[in-house]
């Protein structure tokens, strides 16, 4: 059965409501589905290591924390080859296999809880498995901008990214709840839970969705990009935000257990952060339409700053309600740089070039590259806290390392896009949105 679109002129206004908006609107509510359950899943882990101890698995810190790097680092490996997926296998077949392979970190975990002695190897490379979730991003993406048109892509894109970011508030509210039913923790609930969605999707994706033809890898593009400095300057800005929200994701369920064991129970609302970071995300973007992206992103990294400080005052007074304040604001305010630093990069290509089209094109492969460097981002956030928990027993150090890294974000988005030079030097970025 083939489903490939031969024919596709979204920017035809007559061909854009007789047919390519039913068809566009549906491919987007199935990739959302896919795209929601990739981020459950690679979060997945972020909920089991704090109950692995109780089922007796009794790992060291710094081994619960390799099982949350771990699937951070493949996801945002994968994000590069899965842009590159939909122009090859098409964007019906891509995201159905991409959904059904997360079955596979599912199985592994059911087996990895349920089998007494389980080595520790293999709950890592039940965690790589994880990281499958990871790349349906950028896949994602990628296929629903070819369906759109230019003037309604950002409206898509966002609720897409935002429906796939719910994945990980989703994880984290019903995971607490479902491995406590009945008497005791039944760790296998956490990945049971996922298969029949999981199926449905998969099935959804084959049955329902659409190839198109015209959506041909564009390499040329990536080449110009690769080779932009404001490709690396906007990776470098992303990895402040999407790098932020991601990391504290994996790491917030675990961070409230280590640093406030009378505050353990409240795990369970640990979801609140990654929800309200994902509702967050399109208003960055609002923002950013609004009184420019530069600006936007220069105040979401003064305002992360002042977070990170709450966050080590609470640590130094043992407060729990700082703490949790303090992590529920970063939270707010790496979904608004999200948004407004994806809203920056279309603006500041535009400028790089006469050619609108080729801009385009080079803005698209930009939006690739940051999501996978960023996504790297929560790496580092996760090797930043396993070292100083490891090494001083505290989050101080970390936490001071990120600060200083928010305040060099900071300073870059100054330098680059805010300081009067550089609108002397190219008038065009001061209308630009930036």
């Amino acid at each position: 059965m083939s489903r490939w679109i031969e024919h596709w002129e979204p920017e035809k206004p007559e061909f854009w409501e007789s047919t390519g908006k039913r068809v566009a609107r549906k491919n987007l509510i199935f990739s959302i589905l896919a795209e929601n359950l990739g981020f459950s899943v690679w979060v997945l882990m972020s909920i089991v290591v704090v109950s692995l101890g109780s089922v007796g698995f009794n790992f060291s810190v710094g081994q619960q924390f390799w099982l949350l790097i771990v699937p951070n680092l493949i996801g945002a490996a994968l994000r590069v080859p899965y842009t590159f997926a939909v122009p090859k296998f098409g964007g019906r077949l891509w995201t159905t296999i991409s959904a059904g392979l997360l079955l596979i970190p599912c199985a592994m975990l059911t087996y990895a809880v349920t089998t007494p002695g389980t080595p520790y190897w293999f709950f890592l490379l039940t965690s790589a498995a994880m990281g499958l979730g990871g790349g349906n991003f950028s896949s994602s993406m990628a296929n629903i901008s070819f369906f759109y048109p230019e003037g309604k892509k950002g409206l898509a894109l966002g609720l897409n990214a935002a429906g796939g970011n719910l994945g990980v508030a989703i994880t984290q509210l019903i995971v607490p709840i479902v491995i406590t039913i009945g008497t005791g923790i039944h760790l296998a609930y956490a990945a049971l839970i996922w298969m029949p969605f999981i199926l449905i999707a998969t099935a959804c994706a084959w049955f329902f969705m659409d190839s198109l033809t015209q959506a041909k890898p564009d390499g040329q593009s990536y080449k110009l990009a690769m080779s932009n400095k404001h490709t690396w300057v906007m990776s470098f800005l992303y990895i402040g935000t999407f790098g932020s929200f991601i990391g504290y994701s994996f790491a917030f369920p675990s961070l409230i257990k280590i640093s406030f064991v009378d505050y353990k129970s409240f795990v369970a609302l640990a979801f609140l952060g990654a929800l309200i970071g994902s509702i967050a995300r399109p208003a960055g973007g609002w923002l950013a339409d609004r009184i420019g992206g530069a600006k936007v992103t220069l105040w979401t990294f003064v305002g992360l700053g002042l977070g990170t400080i709450g966050v080590m005052t609470s640590v130094d007074m043992k407060s729990f309600p700082l703490f949790f304040t303090s992590f529920i604001a970063l939270f707010i305010l790496a979904g608004v740089g999200n948004g407004s630093t994806y809203r920056m990069i279309p603006a500041i290509f535009k400028t790089q070039s006469d050619d609108d089209k080729s801009a385009k094109r080079q803005a698209a492969a930009v939006v690739g590259i940051a999501g996978a460097v960023g996504a790297a981002g929560g790496v580092l956030v996760n090797l930043v806290f396993k070292f100083s928990l490891e090494g001083s027993k505290t989050l101080t150090p970390a936490l001071t390392a990120i600060l200083v890294f928010y305040g060099l974000c900071l300073v870059t988005t100054w330098w680059f896009y805010l300081r009067r030079t550089v609108f002397a030097e190219r008038p065009s970025l001061a209308y630009a949105g930036v």
